[in-house]
This record gives structure tokens, sequence and C-alpha cells, in this order.
């Protein structure tokens, strides 16, 4: 039976870390969804459509290179409706330091309090990659600073450009 994994977040923009928690999780599952997170009380810098756009053009080849299918869907809801609308049987949540664990075991508790079918894995993220977060990636290109070693090249031109058309 094909496993499907679900990796919920914001991806605003996606990061260098959320590739490695990625291709972590592609190892682990025959089917990778990502679920972009689409929150009425926040005003995110790039549309769902256009994270989803990202997520294709960076993910998708790593997908093919590793013979594991890829798809992004947007989700208001709650994270396992979605994993269960998308057939996902893994919730896949990064871990960057004790913070994120202690918070995401939060989250995994109160998950398999409602949807015990579904289990949570964590992937620590690679040393590389730890201090990237996309709050920090925002700050640092909104004032022109150079997000290359943080982001894919094409997220980075999606940055600049975006930033550029708010001047």
């Amino acid at each position: 039976m094909p496993r499907t994994a679900l990796y919920a977040g914001s991806f605003d923009p996606v990061t260098n870390g959320h590739l490695d928690v990625m291709r972590q999780a592609m190892r682990l599952a025959d089917k990778l969804v990502c679920a972009i997170g689409v929150h009425p009380g926040k005003a995110p810098l790039f549309t769902a459509e256009e994270r989803a756009a990202m997520l294709q053009e960076v993910v998708g080849p790593l997908a093919k290179e590793t013979g594991c299918a890829f798809s992004c869907v947007t989700f208001a809801d709650l994270v396992i409706t979605a994993a269960r609308r998308e057939g996902a049987t893994l919730l896949i949540r990064g871990l960057r330091d004790g913070t994120d664990f202690d918070y995401e075991m939060q989250m995994a508790g109160m998950n398999a309090s409602m949807a015990g079918d579904i289990q949570t894995v964590f992937l620590p993220a690679s040393a590389a990659v730890r201090p990237i977060t996309a709050t920090l990636v925002r700050q640092i290109a909104g004032m022109g600073g150079d997000v290359g070693a943080f982001v894919p090249a094409p997220v980075a031109a999606q940055l600049k450009t975006k930033f550029a058309a708010r001047k």
C-alpha cells in the first residue's frame, strides 16, 4: 500500500530548511503532499498560488529524482482534516531545536488524540539549515540583504521581485 505523507506549513517562502525536511520525507513516503496553510488572520508576503508555484518549481525536480510523487494543496482547516482528505497516514514535522520540539510534541499529542490513525514523524533539520526561518528570510530580503544561502535561487529571485515592486 502506498504511503502518503503530508508536510504542512506556510512556506512563505519555501526555504532550504523546508527542502532539507522534504528530502528526508521523500525517503519515507511514496507520495509527499505539501499543504500550504491559509489563515484569514495572517497576511503572507506571497499568495497561496505563488507559494504553490514556488514549491512545484523547487520540489518537483527533487521528487522526480527520488521517485516520490509530489503535490501541493492549500488548507484552512485542521491539519488532520487535510491529511485525511489527501489520504495521508504520516504528518511530517521538521525540528530545528528544543523549542520546536516542545511545541511539536504538544501538536502531535493533540493530533493523535483526534486522529490516532495518523502518525506524526519528526525529522531533524540538518545542521547547516537549522537557523533558517521563513520569517528571518523575509526580513533580510525586505532590507535588501542577500538570501541566496537560505533559499533556492528561484525563490531568491521571487523575493527580490516582490520587494522591488513594493518600493
